[in-house]
């Protein structure tokens, strides 16, 4: 039930939500030191602040709350029912701020912090594996916080403070991001092995045009880079299905259902084939993106630094 206010320097009622939380945060932590001591002496001397600076603060969050918080004898004070409720709940949020800034203080620790990485589905059997190994060599303490998605929700979350880093293609040009090439991935065209063009070794895109072809969902990196090269080849892919994983695709091609431009494989697939595209040059940037003017922790510096010496062989051979 809220308090009737009798006086003007109370807090207004039409601001008082927003109003409340203002006065009342700066003043939990003293608030807690007086309940506690039951002295407002002792309790300055603990905050490091003069008692009388303590005192007006007590008297004006009462004023504020409109309730007596505290029975005073002297300096001596004990708490009132009212200022029992309260202290339980201040005790509860200065409690989550502590552990608030515990845990940010422990992600920017420069030896066992934390990185928030994204990066692409295709990344993450070898080539991610691979580098936060190689970047443990060095950082064994560092932790890992791990997002795999398509490019343009990595992209999304890097810009909401859900990521620190991403690994994604293509590269992004946007005015708000960084983002540098570290590495070219060829595709193939992957075809069933009983397929017309299973006997060829290299093929003109082109010489693909009637046939029909699996691929992602529109907004994934690779689903741009196909259509593109297609353009390119002088026709528009006919489309049998869209998927969200390059693998899937590859077994619906050893099925039988159509064709694919993928980037090769971790681990050699059987029922398909893969054809190395001479026209035109079919490939994909592969880069390092972070939004432009955000501050990095020293763990995030570190791996951001890491990345980018990988420029050239950020992929396996």
């Amino acid at each position: 039930m809220a308090h009737e206010r009798s006086s003007g320097s109370w807090l207004s009622p039409s601001g008082y939500e927003e109003d409340i939380r203002a006065v009342l945060a700066p003043r939990l932590a003293y608030f807690e030191a007086v309940a506690r001591h039951e002295h407002v002496t002792r309790a300055a001397h603990e905050l490091g602040v003069p008692q009388s600076t303590l005192s007006r603060a007590m008297v004006r969050l009462e004023a504020d709350l409109g309730v007596a918080l505290f029975a005073r004898r002297g300096r001596t004070v004990s708490l009132t029912p009212a200022g029992r409720t309260f202290l339980g709940s201040a005790e509860r949020a200065l409690a989550e701020v502590e552990k608030a800034a515990d845990s940010v203080r422990a992600d920017a620790d420069p030896t066992a912090g934390r990185v928030s990485f994204g990066f692409l589905h295709t990344m993450g059997s070898e080539t991610v594996p691979a580098l936060i190994r190689a970047f443990r060599v060095d950082h064994p303490r560092v932790r890992f916080q791990l997002v795999q998605n398509y490019g343009e929700a990595m992209i999304e979350r890097l810009r909401a403070g859900g990521l620190d880093l991403c690994l994604t293609s293509p590269v992004p040009d946007a005015p708000d991001l960084v983002a540098r090439r570290l590495d070219e991935q060829r595709l193939r065209l992957v075809v069933p092995d009983d397929h017309r063009l299973a006997s060829r070794r290299r093929i003109r895109l082109a010489e693909a045009a009637d046939e029909t072809f699996v691929t992602l969902e529109p907004g994934y990196g690779l689903r741009r880079i196909t259509d593109d090269l297609c353009a390119e080849a002088g026709f528009t892919p006919r489309v049998a299905f869209e998927g969200e994983e390059a693998e899937t695709l590859r077994g619906l091609v050893a099925a039988g259902l159509g064709v694919a431009l993928l980037p090769p494989p971790a681990v050699a697939r059987p029922g398909v084939v893969e054809l190395t595209v001479t026209a035109p040059r079919a490939a994909r940037e592969i880069g390092v993106a972070w939004l432009d003017g955000h501050p990095d922790t020293p763990p995030v510096a570190a791996f951001k630094r890491f990345l980018l010496s990988r420029r050239g062989h950020l992929l396996p051979d």
